[in-house]
């Protein structure tokens, strides 16, 4: 759907709930029927439950509570939480973020803080997060934990910095971190 923002109502649909097949595409068949455009999304998997979250526009005249109303006996029927918020122009940003792209790894012994301190490190740098996600995999006997980053880097930070900031975590937390750059490819 190439239409101006304003000529667009935008919405952002969060649903959440125990995992199981249909739960993505029953919340698209909602979204079809309407004719709503899916711009954005993002989905997992937490310990059993199924988070999805998505921003979606329609040309106006469109309303939230059109879209509750569908949602509602799509969520029931699947017993899904759905909630709908309209998004305002100045909240709905489709235009490239600037800065250069980098994926961080962190692997080792599960304890806490690890999150916390890497994250942290990060944001005393303005190194903006723009995904995480974490994983606990081995056995319950050695636990490892696994987290991958991915971050926007602020002009004059190169990837190399970043794993040179992150080197004394590494001895401290006892884990290994991994930073990359991630290069764009034109199509």
């Amino acid at each position: 759907m190439l239409q101006g923002k304003d000529v667009l109502a935008h919405f952002a649909v969060t649903i959440i709930g125990k995992d199981r097949p249909g739960i993505v595409a029953g919340a698209a068949e909602v979204l079809y029927r309407f004719g709503c455009n899916i711009e954005d999304s993002s989905c997992t998997m937490l310990g059993g439950e199924f988070a999805m979250i998505l921003i979606v526009s329609h040309i106006k005249p469109f309303s939230k509570s059109r879209l509750l109303e569908d949602f509602k006996a799509f969520g029931e029927s699947m017993q899904l939480s759905v909630f709908v918020r309209s998004l305002s122009r100045d909240e709905v940003n489709s235009q490239p973020v600037d800065g250069e792209l980098c994926m961080v790894s962190v692997y080792g012994s599960d304890q806490p803080g690890i999150v916390y301190r890497v994250t942290k490190e990060l944001a005393e740098r303005k190194i903006n997060i723009s995904d995480l996600n974490t994983k606990l995999i081995g056995t319950q006997e050695k636990p490892v934990y696994v987290m991958i980053i991915e971050v926007l880097l602020p002009e004059g930070v190169a990837a190399g910095t970043v794993s040179e900031l992150l080197a004394k975590l590494k001895n401290e937390l006892n884990v290994e971190i991994s930073v990359r750059s991630v290069t764009p490819v034109e199509l």
